[in-house]
């Protein structure tokens, strides 16, 4: 069942300018630029220089991803018609772009020890989707949150485990945007202080603010395609390059 998300009028509503769409190829644009930095310039680096300060804008530019990937996939959740399709979707291309993502991550085929994000996404999904299963049937009480919060620390557990992109970090990201979807400045702010090691992912949890609570005009097959394609070229890149 679709949830409307509700904006509470205040001095936030001149900032809410951009629609779904535009605000996910903004996080497409700089996953790219952080992929790009990470297989092809990084390696080079040795000493300052020209390289250093680029390298250094681009790993910038490159933590505003996550949030806005993670924000709208508790926005899906609200929105989508069909939410064992949408899991079926990001499973299935968490498969298809493993390998790529292992070539471009390790210049391996296959490391079982770390894996793509469409598996974390999809275990946030499966988090939050538990959570306010729950949440009908017992109500927003105290007991709820408890265990809400519990698991939380279990599914943050089994993100580390199976070696998940952002881990844990994804999964308590995730909660807060849950419990805090009429709230946004609420739950991007605690959002962004849970993971305050990456200093620069400010930059990608101001910009969800941004989010008008329209769809825009997208492309659901590129949506999913570009994460696995850029990763396979990047990581063909580096075997061809040998770095």
């Amino acid at each position: 069942m679709e949830t409307k998300r509700k904006f509470p009028k205040n001095k936030l509503q001149k900032l809410r300018v951009l629609n779904g769409a535009q605000l996910k190829y903004l996080a497409f644009f700089s996953m790219l630029i952080d992929h790009v930095n990470n297989a092809l310039i990084t390696p080079y680096l040795n000493g300052g220089g020209a390289l250093l300060k680029l390298s250094n804008l681009f790993s910038i530019l490159g933590r505003i991803a996550f949030p806005i990937f993670v924000f709208f996939i508790v926005e899906g959740f609200f929105k989508t018609r069909n939410r064992k399709k949408y899991l079926a979707q990001l499973l299935i291309f968490g498969c298809l772009s493993e390998v790529p993502f292992d070539m471009f991550t390790s210049r391996t085929y296959f490391n079982p020890y770390w894996n793509n994000i469409f598996f974390t996404l999809a275990l946030c999904l499966v988090s939050i989707w538990l959570i306010d299963v729950l949440k009908e049937k017992m109500g927003k009480t105290i007991p709820w949150y408890g265990l809400s919060i519990l698991l939380v620390v279990i599914f943050g557990l089994l993100a580390m485990e199976l070696s998940l992109d952002y881990d844990y970090h994804a999964i308590l990201v995730a909660y807060l945007f849950y419990i805090f979807y009429h709230r946004p400045l609420l739950g991007a702010g605690l959002g962004y202080l849970s993971i305050l090691k990456e200093v620069y992912s400010f930059l990608g949890f101001a910009l969800t603010l941004t989010y008008n609570g329209e769809r825009g005009r997208q492309y659901k097959w590129l949506n999913y395609l570009f994460y696995p394609v850029h990763l396979l070229v990047l990581g063909l890149l580096r075997f061809y390059l040998q770095i």
